[in-house]
């Protein structure tokens, strides 16, 4: 159950991300607000998480789900670049968490 409320820790946290292009330095108050929730919500999902999987381990994965899906969803939905190097090093990043998933004792 720790790896489902880590990978939900991490879809929060691409939401939060997200949400803050929106709040225009939290002058508008429905998108602070929502942004403000998911926030919240991924910190007390990876809280749940760590209960069993290592900080380390959590804290890495939940970053770099995090970091790429913030960067994927920036391609798709705002219109980012895509070029091979972004998508390689996204590719990387990737591959660090699939490496830290099996490399954990959890």
């Amino acid at each position: 159950m720790s790896w489902i409320y880590l990978l939900l820790a991490g879809l929060f946290e691409i939401a939060f991300a997200l949400g803050l292009k929106h709040t225009e330095g939290f002058t508008r108050l429905w998108p602070s607000l929502g942004t403000a929730a998911a926030a919240a919500v991924s910190l007390y999902l990876l809280t749940l998480a760590l209960r069993t999987i290592p900080v380390g381990t959590a804290y890495a994965i939940w970053t770099g789900v995090g970091a790429c899906g913030v960067a994927l969803m920036g391609i798709v939905l705002l219109g980012e670049s895509a070029s091979p190097a972004r998508l390689a090093c996204i590719g990387l990043i990737v591959a660090g968490v699939i490496g830290l998933k099996l490399a954990s004792p959890a």
